[in-house]
């Protein structure tokens, strides 16, 4: 018999009643029912009901085994008697008298329980990782992502795209995040960046000679923490030679429709994916529409834009006017059938408004053939038609208004419309919704220091090409730039890329960057430019962002094994950490870091 196991832990069934089996594991929990003591044996597949009795030579050592400790048992499988038999393990029916223990290792008293549910806070859960990895929901995760990556794989190769990895250790570019620098010891002064994308590579796979290539690649991006934001996180990263943007949306559709189908019931309920061809929403859209490039379309509600009502001369709201004159504009949200709402429900709404920085959320509620609520009576009726027109009102129905600079207006209103949604209930369940944005801006405005910034990728091909410099404002030039967005979460960002060194030079000139500069940190894709490069685009979907959505979870920590805190700290492997001088000198490096607080640990004042 092998050394620790004959079956694993969800193997046993009656049929295997009788046999002299051996199982290892952890001790999920233990119970003694009077001189007979019960133990759950866990391993990664699944749980045993070992017992033994009290007559048993084996009795005082299992006893005194704590939870989470290591054992390797032999025994006879018996059956389980009727009123025993547990329909909810699929090894239910049975159980192993144990004859023989072995302990691999004790466990010391675990910070949290594992067998139940424990409300440890994310700290000690991630101080304490490993234990929380043993968890069941935690391992169900963990193992979905395996399936996730598995099957990702699988489609991708069975699309006729082949796979490849790029370097880790690579140069600084500027794609939108801070970098993570790695200094090198052989160069004095010089760093490495870790990629916050592998673009440059797999743009230069393209030039040479490769027509579809994948990677499910690692990236690092050194930005503020959010929940569904990591530090290092996985991509699915692609790219296609001789493509149009119609052919990587045909090319990826039935990847994610297939992949989001096959996951839909994970958390039990099977939910209904958008079918191909997804639709596609405009930039300019969707700002409009949902107030954000993100849109989740299981909310049914639709902002509308009413500046000219709030600008007419019988209208006497000089709130709204005074921002209009500046050049502001105003944004509506129709909410149906709300009649039948307590102030609190609008109250309720104004004070979240407050909450946000603006100064409240006004409405007209329409009721009984009138206009009602606190603006109402600075709108005669002859506008009120204009806003019924203007955003479908019918009886019963509240339209809630927020009025500021356009770009200001825009997400507020896209708050707004959620936060309307959420109260009304009305968010649409049971369904993944898939959408394209795309024409994306090429170019965007710093409105502190009103320079001229890329919006989104750099390497993008503008709409017009070449001429679009010559003839359009900057600010005005749309890219082939696309995203592809779930239930509100971008999940995708891709681009036609730039393949002509002069139109490269030209676009990042707009942005600042001379040649001089795009020679430095881009030379090697613009000397490839110079020796023939194909047309071509790609794309890079989320891997743990999908996963948080098939898992049903908000926050990317728990969907991914080993993670770093909100504040980005690894707080079970100490990172980051104080290094020492001798490490510092190999690289050539001196601190010079910033005063410290009278709080901060001695340790930390030494180092400095």
């Amino acid at each position: 018999m092998h050394a620790y196991r004959s079956h694993n832990c969800n193997e046993l069934r009656k049929e295997h009643v009788g046999q002299e089996v051996k199982l290892s594991g952890w001790v999920n929990r233990k119970r003694d029912h009077g001189g007979l003591l019960f133990i759950d044996l866990r391993d990664s597949y699944g749980i045993t009901q070992l017992v033994v009795d009290c007559d048993s030579p084996l009795f005082n050592e299992i006893e005194k085994i704590r939870n989470e400790s290591v054992i390797t048992v032999t025994g006879e499988v018996v059956a389980r008697d009727d009123e025993a038999v547990n329909n909810k393990l699929s090894t239910g029916d049975i159980e192993v008298r144990i004859s023989k223990l072995e302990i691999q290792s004790n466990a010391n008293v675990i910070p949290f329980q594992i067998a139940e549910e424990d409300n440890a806070g994310e700290d000690i859960r991630l101080r304490y990782r490993y234990l929380d990895l043993r968890r069941e929901k935690m391992h169900k995760k963990i193992r979905l992502r395996n399936d996730v990556i598995a099957s990702i794989r699988k489609r991708m190769w069975d699309s006729g795209f082949q796979e490849f990895n790029t370097p880790i250790l690579t140069s600084s570019s500027p794609e939108g995040a801070r970098d993570f620098l790695v200094p090198s010891r052989l160069h004095p002064g010089k760093f490495y960046a870790l990629p916050q994308a592998p673009q440059q590579f797999k743009q230069l796979l393209m030039m040479s000679g490769f027509d579809k290539y994948f990677q499910i690649a690692p990236c690092f991006r050194d930005e503020d923490s959010r929940a569904d934001r990591l530090a290092e996180f996985y991509q699915l990263d692609v790219e296609m030679s001789f493509v149009t943007e119609e052919d990587i949306f045909a090319t990826m559709e039935p990847v994610l429709q297939g992949l989001f189908e096959e996951f839909s019931d994970f958390t039990g309920e099977k939910r209904l994916v958008t079918q191909a061809p997804f639709p596609h929403i405009t930039y300019k859209d969707a700002m409009l529409k949902y107030g954000s490039d993100k849109p989740d379309l299981r909310n049914p509600l639709e902002i509308v834009d009413v500046t000219e009502v709030f600008a007419r001369e019988d209208v006497e709201f000089k709130a709204f006017k005074s921002v209009i004159a500046k050049g502001g504009v105003v944004r509506a949200i129709r909410a149906p059938k709300v009649s039948d709402k307590s102030r609190k429900f609008f109250d309720s709404l104004n004070d979240w408004a407050r909450g946000e920085g603006a100064v409240g959320l006004g409405y007209i509620l329409f009721a009984d053939g009138e206009g009602k609520g606190p603006i109402a009576k600075f709108v005669p009726e002859a506008a009120q038609d204009a806003l019924k027109e203007a955003a479908g009102l019918e009886d019963g129905d509240a339209i809630f208004f927020v009025c500021d600079k356009e770009s200001d207006a825009a997400k507020m209103a896209g708050k707004a419309r959620d936060k309307i949604c959420e109260k009304m209930d009305i968010l649409e369940k049971g369904v993944y919704k898939f959408c394209w944005i795309v024409d994306f801006p090429m170019y965007e405005m710093d409105e502190q220091t009103g320079k001229i910034e890329f919006s989104h990728n750099p390497f993008s091909m503008p709409q017009g090409g070449e001429d679009a410099f010559d003839t359009e404002n900057p600010l005005d030039i749309k890219a082939h730039l696309y995203d592809c967005v779930c239930n509100g979460y971008e999940l995708c960002s891709g681009a036609i890329r730039n393949h002509k060194p002069e139109i490269m030079e030209k676009a990042f000139g707009i942005a600042g960057y001379g040649k001089e500069v795009l020679e430095e940190k881009f030379g090697g894709m613009l000397n490839a430019m110079r020796f023939g490069a194909p047309p071509h685009g790609g794309c890079a979907f989320g891997i743990d962002r999908i996963v948080m959505l098939f898992a049903d979870e908000p926050n990317l920590r728990e969907v991914a094994p080993f993670v770093m805190n909100g504040q980005f700290e690894d707080v079970m492997m100490n990172a980051p950490s104080n290094i020492d001088l001798e490490q510092l000198k190999e690289l050539h490096i001196k601190l010079n870091l910033p005063k410290l607080k009278i709080s901060d640990s001695e340790e930390n004042k030494k180092t400095a």
